[in-house]
């Protein structure tokens, strides 16, 4: 559904009204990044939101209450009060969120296309790194060669965007910690 809206709606202002036509040159095809994006975002929407509604109502209704007692506003309380409390739970459920999106592999498969490229044109068709993993592991790959060898390098990078968002995450929270305190 996603990808024919794309193909028709999105992709001709792209390639003529804007004046991109070079950077998106070709035929409407409509599977690409952006599809898969889209999809992703979809999917992993509502596990965030979900989380993150019952981290924010896991809040104590005291600390709600001795802010209302002080005069505050019901935005004051949301955005001073609240959120900071719930936090760490508000970034654990995003980070969550964005972990099942990096092992999603068909939905982004059908999404964005099978090709195995590296393109800037978000219209273009891809391949996710999972989906790169299980097409060479799955042929006779003999031990050793190239193709071999970027089925690890592959995994390596997923490890490392994983543990640099763990990196971020932390980061986030002590700032915030140090400055709610």
């Amino acid at each position: 559904m996603l990808v024919p809206w794309l193909r028709e709606t999105v992709q001709p202002p792209l390639t003529s009204a804007l004046g991109w036509t070079p950077f998106f040159a070709g035929p409407a095809r409509g599977y690409g990044l952006l599809a898969g994006g889209l999809i992703l975002a979809i999917m992993i929407l509502p596990t965030i939101a979900s989380l993150s509604e019952d981290v924010l109502r896991a809040v104590p209704r005291s600390l709600r209450e001795a802010a209302y007692a002080l005069g505050s506003t019901k935005f004051d309380v949301t955005v001073r009060v609240v959120v900071p409390s719930a936090l760490s739970g508000i970034v654990a459920a995003v980070l969550l969120g964005i972990s099942r999106a990096v092992g999603e592999t068909m939905a982004v498969t059908l999404a964005a296309g099978a090709t195995p490229r590296l393109t800037l044109n978000p219209l273009e068709s891809i391949q996710t790194m999972t989906a790169y993993i299980v097409q060479v592991s799955l042929g006779d790959t003999p031990a050793g060669t190239i193709e071999y060898r970027t089925i690890f390098a592959v995994g390596m990078a997923l490890f490392i965007m994983t543990f640099i968002m763990n990196i971020a995450a932390q980061w986030i929270l002590t700032r915030f910690r140090q400055a709610y305190e």
